[in-house]
């Protein structure tokens, strides 16, 4: 049995998509690294929880079919922000990700210089007597 399951993994993961400008952060290439690490001994593999096993296909078979898409429609193809997708695509990208990283570390870096520094100490007036 623990073959078949091994095998409907493999099927699934060979069927989601993987999203090439999200490196480190992709969902498909999580998920084939889970089912490899689940599956160390491929189809030879005994599962502590045949059961949790067969809910996690389910659930995530129910997410690649769009099942959920499907039977609950959107009006628009936008968040509430009005974002579109391609343009979330766009935005979560990994280079416009590690571009907006460096954007805080730079506004980061000129608060502290800004904030940090200590004011400059003005020379005290003689007091007359």
């Amino acid at each position: 049995m623990s073959a078949t399951r091994y095998r409907r993994f493999l099927k699934l993961c060979e069927e989601w998509p993987r999203d090439e400008s999200k490196k480190g952060r992709d969902l498909g290439t999580f998920l084939r690294q889970r089912v490899a690490h689940a599956f160390r001994e491929g189809e030879n593999t005994q599962l502590s929880d045949p059961e949790k096993c067969d809910q996690m296909y389910e659930s995530l078979a129910r997410i690649n079919s769009n099942m959920y898409r499907e039977k609950f429609p959107r009006a628009k193809d936008t968040s509430f922000t009005g974002v579109t997708v391609e343009e979330c695509r766009m935005l979560l990208s990994t280079g416009n990700m590690q571009q907006m990283d460096e954007e805080k570390k730079g506004l980061w870096k000129t608060l502290m210089e800004r904030f940090s520094s200590k004011p400059e100490e003005t020379p005290e007036k003689p007091t007359e007597k």
